[in-house]
């Protein structure tokens, strides 16, 4: 019944946005009858899904356009031909190979069961209970503690932990943290966070192309030219922060809190996910992770980012506010 009284208000809204009521009826649902999705249930799904591309596809025409244009305004229509085909490259790369992008950017490599069975464990009994697919598992070589999740769907999702987190936390935190991370394969925003690092990272190269055109005035040594130069050193300006609001829009800091609510209903252990969080903030400050712009919102907390714009990029929300919402409580009172 409470299903059914808010799928007209729900229609318009992301399962990031959908009634706590609602989101706690499905996630009990969901644990108790493991794979087995009622006609609301499939409704509730489907329209998540509708957002979620609705939002992917809005970055992908603001990205086209974009291009479109640079293309015509330094190119005339030949530079128009060229952007269209280039844009309907970087749109096909983003949403087919997106994931794979962000994995190998920072060397993750697949392990087996044989490799890393803690983690495998943990997946497999969180996945069999909530419904999952089994996801795909990748181990980053750094020593600074981090996680991410990324793929088009669930059935093409794949979890990243760093070596530094396997080594940092105990058995309950790193089943935390792993629910989390499969708590944004439940919430359907992997694709949208995909594309959005692969469109931001485009962008922010067509920003960087624009600005040393501009220093160097490449275009030909005319008037006009060099005032076109002028224009390319101004893209670098728009450009840059366009691909951080891109991020910005498309990646909100409530995803961060519903992936939190959603890891804590899958484990029943929100207590554990807060100490995770506290012990990662703390560690990845004496070991800091360097990530680029445009991925630092895949990870479970900020990353340090390396360049000047980083705060343009800041989707994270503070991490005792994470831990006040998970536990009720302050963070200073939850040590």
């Amino acid at each position: 019944m409470l299903l059914r009284k808010s799928m007209s208000a729900f229609t318009q809204l992301t399962w990031a946005q959908a009634p706590s009521p609602v989101r706690a009826s499905v996630a009990r649902h969901a644990t108790k009858h493991p794979g087995e999705l009622n006609p609301p249930l499939r409704r509730i799904i489907y329209i998540v899904d509708m957002g979620n591309a609705f939002k992917t596809a809005s970055l992908l025409t603001a990205l086209t356009l974009v291009l479109l244009f640079i293309g015509e305004y330094f190119g005339g229509r030949n530079g128009l031909v060229t952007a269209l085909i280039f844009a309907a490259l970087i749109n096909f790369v983003s949403y087919f190979f997106s994931d794979k992008i962000s994995l190998a950017m920072y060397r993750a490599r697949p392990v087996t069961r044989e490799e890393l069975p803690r983690v495998y464990s943990v997946v497999e009994r969180i996945t069999q209970r909530v419904g999952l697919p089994m996801p795909k598992i990748f181990v980053i070589p750094t020593e600074s503690p981090n996680a991410f999740a990324t793929g088009r769907n669930p059935s093409h999702a794949s979890v990243a932990v760093t070596q530094g987190i396997l080594d940092l936390l105990n058995d309950e935190e790193l089943e935390g943290v792993l629910a989390h991370e499969l708590g944004h394969v439940r919430n359907r925003d992997i694709l949208i966070s995909s594309v959005a690092a692969t469109l931001a990272g485009a962008i922010t190269f067509l920003a960087r192309m624009g600005y040393w055109a501009g220093l160097f005035g490449g275009f030909g040594g005319r008037d006009d030219d060099r005032n076109r130069g002028g224009l390319g050193a101004l893209l670098m300006i728009i450009l840059a922060p366009l691909a951080a609001m891109l991020i910005q829009l498309a990646v909100s800091r409530s995803r961060e809190y519903q992936a939190d609510e959603t890891g804590a209903h899958f484990t029943g252990n929100p207590y554990a996910l807060a100490s995770a969080l506290r012990k990662l903030d703390a560690y990845s400050r004496r070991v800091p992770m360097v990530a680029t712009p445009s991925t630092a919102h895949l990870f479970i907390i900020q990353p340090v980012l390396g360049m000047n714009l980083g705060s343009l990029f800041s989707t994270h929300p503070p991490i005792a506010k994470r831990i006040e919402r998970l536990t009720g409580r302050p963070a200073e009172f939850t040590q």
